[in-house]
């Protein structure tokens, strides 16, 4: 899931960057200039991809720093609402399956019995 959200995020990133009036939002508390937004998942879209291939190749540092970027991306989804809620919506409940799926107690099977 995170080889999914992190490519999104990179997607979502470099046409924030690209293109900084594709999303408009109104005053709210807290206002980043929108290329920023796009550098913030930029570099969480890379981090997602860098966990997720270290979950994937079960290295020993991959669940914990899954777990820690997919809680970043979370909270920067849930700040990223007013901008676009069709897209920040969706990624968090992806980011909130991902917390699941790492947090979960796996229990190692082994030869024998």
């Amino acid at each position: 899931m995170m080889l999914l959200s992190g490519p999104l995020s990179i997607l979502m990133g470099a046409s924030g960057i690209a293109q900084d009036t594709l999303f408009s939002a109104s005053l709210y508390a807290y206002r980043f200039d929108l290329t920023a937004w796009g550098w913030i998942h930029l570099v969480i879209g890379v981090a997602l991809v860098i966990t997720g291939l270290g979950v994937l190749t079960d290295k020993s540092w991959g669940r914990g720093a899954g777990v820690a970027v997919a809680g970043v991306s979370l909270i920067t989804q849930f700040m990223f609402v007013p901008y676009y809620p069709l897209w920040a919506i969706p990624a968090m409940t992806l980011d909130l399956l991902i917390l699941f799926a790492l947090t979960r107690v796996h229990i190692e099977t082994r030869g024998g019995r």
